[in-house]
């Protein structure tokens, strides 16, 4: 009898010790989650190359938690000016090592809504690139971007 608990215990002791290896994607070794802010972009379309500085004039975020991602940019003139803009969009993502899938589930573009959208993503210090197609046909819309983000500190 006393055997038996001793083993008992000692197997509790054991399962409560050992790691538990998690194959969720979302759980890569890469750092995403968290909140970064959009420094630049570059867009492909066809032949043409348009590069943005999003330090100038606007800002843009973009929020990720285990299961969710969210993307909000905004002018910074409180829509005044002629260069006014506001955007956002959020869904769910996955991620398998550096592959990184949106799900856009809510957009102000409403076209853009149940699109799947793959990148892929490199980090390095604080700074998060991403790259990848953004095809949208109701929109005509079909293109290559880079996007470089930094992350924001507390």
């Amino acid at each position: 009898m006393q055997f038996r608990l001793m083993l008992i215990f000692i197997m509790i002791i054991a399962m409560s010790t050992t790691k538990v290896k998690n194959d969720d994607p979302k759980q890569s070794s890469l750092p995403l989650i968290g909140t970064w802010r959009l420094i630049s972009g570059t867009t492909i379309t066809k032949s043409d190359t348009v590069v943005t500085d999003y330090t100038k004039g606007q800002k843009m975020i973009k929020i990720i938690n285990k299961t969710h991602f969210a993307f909000l940019r905004h002018d910074l003139q409180n829509g005044k000016g002629s260069d006014s803009a506001y955007e956002s969009g959020a869904g769910t993502y996955k991620l398998s090592g550096n592959h990184y899938t949106e799900f856009l589930e809510y957009c102000n573009y409403r076209e853009w809504e149940g699109k799947k959208f793959d990148f892929t993503i490199t980090i390095k210090n604080d700074t998060l690139i991403q790259r990848g197609l953004e095809k949208v046909e109701a929109a005509n819309i079909n293109r290559e971007i880079i996007e470089r983000y930094v992350r924001v500190k507390k």
